[in-house]
């Protein structure tokens, strides 16, 4: 850093502002940056991705919005009629769960939103005041796009304020929905189905904007088979597999003894499966309706047949089948599985314990599915 002579650090900083406020001002007197119909010149109009209201600006902002100014100031120079407007963008759900968590007394956000205000605010009582207002998200995207215009007119950009504007302003949305109507009638946007963050509780879907930890948590899709085991009396126990190649050494089915599980009508047949997959299967909008819901105790006992190979075999308590996991039903692999092998060997060492007769089990033992030449048939 080079100082004028006799002048420390503070001073020089000092002096640098006044001569940007001064040449700010003149800038807003002389109305430079407000953009009328020319005629007489090329027109230039220049967009930066609006800032988001729920929080003050970052490096990150100063680095996109300086870029955004440059190109405004160098096409002015070039003689081009130049507008660039600003806008704030306040829609979506991360303002509103802001304000929610702000409700329900999170300490962590509101001990953030203090730090926040404390830029901008000096005095306790307000900013405490300001907290309890922001419990109403329109509060929270107005006092934000408020000081970040602040921020913007202190940072010197060339925008063009009389042309401000929201993302919820009804002529903005207005704006948005003719942009899809005709791109939908020249072809370029259809409608259709996809796999998409869905949001349970508030029944819409979501970005990682939406979710907290978003940009951290990657989510992706598993995909189960689903495998139909007859029960014989017109209903079908689905269980769910990542590894259906291992349906051939299939010694039983397990289910929850605690679990609720549903009876559904499913494209003319019944289906048995947990009540959360129930659910899940609504969501993936198959139609199904509820015929009855039950206790995973009254499945124990049944005997079904698998699909593949049509033998019979025994419906099974465990523990640890997850009723939120897949269908909550799962088949039993003990020969290529630990857990099946372990929750197996427990049933037939103590059936009484488990309300299972001990002929129900006495038969049950792994069956190989691999065979290697020297290695044994189970793992």
């Amino acid at each position: 850093m080079i100082y004028f002579a006799g002048e420390g650090q503070e001073e020089f900083k000092g002096r640098l502002r006044s001569i940007e406020s001064k040449w700010q001002k003149k800038w807003k007197e002389a109305r430079i940056f407000e953009a009328d119909p020319d005629p007489s010149r090329p027109k230039y109009f220049l967009t930066v991705p609006y800032p988001y209201t729920s929080g003050p600006l970052h490096i990150g902002h100063g680095r996109t919005y300086t870029i955004g100014d440059v190109q405004a100031r160098y096409m002015r120079h070039k003689g081009y009629n130049v507008l660039w407007p600003m806008a704030f963008h306040i829609t979506g759900t991360p303002i509103e769960a802001i304000s929610a968590r702000l409700r329900m007394g999170d300490e962590e956000y509101i001990n953030l939103y203090r730090s926040y205000l404390s830029l901008y605010i000096d005095d306790p009582e307000e900013i405490e005041e300001l907290l309890r207002k922001f419990q109403d998200p329109k509060e929270v995207m107005s006092f934000f796009a408020s000081v970040i215009s602040s921020d913007f007119d202190a940072l010197g950009y060339s925008i063009d304020w009389r042309r401000k504007f929201t993302t919820g302003d009804p002529e903005y949305n207005a704006f948005v929905s003719w942009q899809f109507i005709r791109l939908r009638e020249k072809g370029y946007v259809v409608q259709g189905g996809h796999p998409i963050l869905y949001d349970v509780l508030e029944e819409q879907a979501v970005g990682e904007d939406d979710i907290l930890g978003g940009d951290e948590i990657k989510p992706g899709i598993v995909e189960f088979t689903a495998v139909k085991f007859d029960a014989g009396d017109g209903r079908y126990l689905v269980a769910a597999t990542l590894r259906p190649e291992t349906l051939p050494g299939v010694t039983n089915v397990w289910v929850n003894p605690e679990a609720e599980y549903v009876e559904l009508e499913a494209g003319g047949e019944r289906w048995i499966v947990s009540s959360e997959a129930e659910v899940k299967l609504r969501l993936q909008q198959h139609q199904v309706s509820r015929a009855r819901a039950l206790k995973g105790r009254e499945l124990v006992g049944l005997r079904v047949r698998d699909p593949l190979v049509g033998r019979e075999v025994p419906v099974l308590p465990a523990s640890f089948v997850d009723p939120d996991e897949a269908t909550g039903v799962v088949y039993s692999v003990p020969a290529h599985a630990p857990f099946d092998y372990a929750a197996l060997m427990d049933v037939k060492a103590d059936p009484d314990r488990f309300g299972v007769p001990k002929e129900f089990v006495q038969g049950l033992e792994p069956i190989p599915i691999i065979r290697l030449p020297g290695y044994g048939e189970l793992p």
